[in-house]
């Protein structure tokens, strides 16, 4: 079967024939083309995004803001795949000794954002950049042994707990192919294009889960992809985008498109729904933002008449804005401060509502800044 988007290669013979799908190179021939539809959503996507560059420049600390949402995004992408974790566990502060698989899946997922983001200001958009990326996601979690940071040597497929290549929803291309087209893929990231850049983001993570290249962690550095390509771009300057929150709400939507890509060669239709995922997502974090805004200037409004106790409980106050589950021993460690300064800290945060006690035992007592992990954990 050939269509726009690819054809099936056969494979092997005999007992162990299987036909695997090869993508053809973007960008689409014929071209995308731009609908009345797609054409409206694009306006808004892009106005969308437009407004949430212009409120990430209003956020108090705003390297504290993103951390948190390079949080939340990490947490919903591994969600996607079915890691069983909440936004409270990867917050612990005690997360060293109460780590378990799926938190730890959480936790490398933040570390390979970080590291990308920080690598994208060295090095371009690139197969390299991806394999050092997926790397750090897959070092010491589950799939280690899958070849963390280099690109597959045998053949993966999709399908449901104990599936084969005989009986596969769908198989990615060969190992040799899969060179190929991701060599291609690299190509067309780095080329010049007339296309709209959240355009071609919808065609690269698509071509991308189409490709699989990896044994495991494709889904979480596909969609990680979206986010290095639209900061490479300069669509956006933070990593404030969480498109994971809308594709999760639609995960069964969101492969059901892909797939349509493959069978029928309908770009068009997946244009148009990954351009309204991006259009919520950014009116999300938007709204996210503003809601966190005021909650930060009520708060400094409270903490401002503390008296000559304001300065230390400021200090903490920031803290909690990228730690909004502490507890004292090692929040006087991350500050510098002593135990009894930032004991003393917390608890005016306590009576000032601010805080609230989550344990009771004397030793390692936690707290959370409840008000701000609402507004944080919508979606998970």
């Amino acid at each position: 079967m050939n269509n726009r988007a690819g054809h099936y290669k056969s494979n092997l013979s005999g007992e162990m024939a299987y036909k695997s799908f090869m993508p053809n190179p973007l960008p689409p021939t014929p071209p995308i083309e731009l609908t009345e539809d797609i054409v409206s959503l694009l306006v808004k996507a892009n106005s969308q995004l437009a407004v949430l560059e212009s409120v990430a420049t209003r956020i108090p600390n705003v390297e504290l803001f993103v951390s948190m949402y390079v949080r939340k995004e990490a947490l919903m992408s591994s969600q996607i795949e079915g890691t069983q974790a909440t936004l409270e566990d990867i917050l612990d502060p005690m997360l060293d000794a109460n780590t378990n698989c799926n938190v730890a899946d959480v936790v490398n997922y933040i570390k390979a954002t970080e590291f990308a983001i920080k690598r994208l200001q060295t090095l371009p958009l690139c197969n390299r950049l991806i394999k050092e990326t997926h790397a750090v996601l897959m070092e010491g979690v589950r799939g280690q042994e899958k070849s963390p940071g280099e690109f597959r040597y045998s053949q993966n497929w999709i399908g449901g707990q104990g599936s084969t290549l005989k009986n596969a929803r769908y198989i990615p291309p060969s190992p040799d192919d899969m060179l190929d087209a991701m060599s291609d893929l690299e190509k067309y990231i780095n080329a010049d294009d007339e296309l709209d850049a959240l355009i071609r983001a919808a065609l690269i993570h698509y071509q991308f889960e189409t490709i699989h290249p990896f044994l495991d962690g494709n889904g979480r550095v596909g969609r990680l992809l979206i986010t290095l390509f639209l900061m490479e771009k300069k669509i956006l300057t933070t990593p404030a985008l969480y498109i994971s929150y809308f594709l999760k709400k639609n995960r069964v939507e969101y492969y059901d498109r892909m797939t349509e890509v493959r069978i029928k060669g309908n770009y068009e239709q997946w244009g148009k729904f990954f351009l309204q995922a991006i259009m919520e997502s950014a009116e999300d974090a938007i709204a996210t933002i503003d809601e966190l805004i005021v909650l930060h200037d009520a708060n400094v409004a409270i903490i401002s008449k503390l008296g000559r106790a304001a300065k230390n409980v400021m200090l903490v106050f920031n803290y909690l804005e990228s730690n909004p589950i502490i507890e004292i021993r090692k929040t006087a460690e991350a500050l510098g401060i002593t135990f009894n300064t930032a004991s003393s800290a917390i608890n005016r945060l306590v009576e000032a509502g601010i805080l609230v006690q989550t344990s009771d035992t004397n030793r390692n007592r936690t707290f959370a800044y409840e008000a701000y992990l609402d507004i944080l954990r919508k979606g998970t």
